[in-house]
């Protein structure tokens, strides 16, 4: 959030990778993020990752608007032959277009690299495998800040799954709490969004 203050009050603010596993919020703190500071004249525009090669043109266009905007990139990720991260990168590491000051880029990923890499990659000689290690791990980097987001362990798990409970009413008894553990392991290991689907079922009845 003090990212995002900054860049509203015109200071310098970085970019934005919020990265790790999924179901555990990175999409929804951008979204609530742009909810809290709305008044502010803060907005998000979602850019989808087929749509990257016309970054120049948005760009150009939001610079000339008098509100803040977040370029959101959701589920960002690359494979090795797609030439797509070029423009992204380029935007990131300061080209015209990056330099108007209501605007910054926000992407979510499940990885922290978002280029993958192929043991193929790792072979030849020296130089040209640095090289192109190199450039894909670069992209990363063209994001000032990097926040991590990943699942909780059992206790803070179902803390959140008792405050959602909570606030639907629901008293979380021991037997609902360990449903509520059985029920993220079956769908793919515990995170907000297990917890969530969780007290949406039992909310159901």
């Amino acid at each position: 959030m003090a990212n995002v203050l900054a860049f509203l009050e015109g200071k310098p603010a970085a970019n934005m990778l919020l990265y790790g596993d999924s179901g555990t919020g990175k999409s929804s703190t951008v979204k609530a993020a742009v909810n809290e500071y709305a008044s502010r004249g803060l907005r998000l525009v979602e850019v989808r990752q087929n749509a990257l090669g016309c970054l120049d043109r948005l760009t150009e266009t939001l610079a000339e608007n008098p509100l803040k905007f977040i370029l959101f990139i959701d589920d960002l990720s690359f494979e090795g032959s797609e030439p797509a991260f070029g423009p992204l990168k380029a935007a990131l590491e300061g080209s015209a277009c990056a330099r108007a000051d209501n605007i910054i880029f926000c992407a979510t990923s499940n990885r922290r690299r978002l280029v993958r890499q192929s043991f193929s990659e790792r072979e030849g000689d020296d130089i040209n495998r640095t090289e192109t290690i190199e450039e894909k791990v670069s992209l990363s980097e063209r994001f000032g800040l990097a926040v991590g987001f990943f699942k909780p362990d059992r206790e803070r798990y179902a803390e959140i799954v008792r405050a959602l409970a909570e606030s639907r009413g629901i008293a979380l008894t021991p037997e609902l709490e360990r449903a509520a553990e059985q029920y993220a392991q079956r769908h793919g290991g515990r995170s907000g969004r297990a917890a969530k689907q969780f007290v949406d079922l039992i909310s159901a009845g």
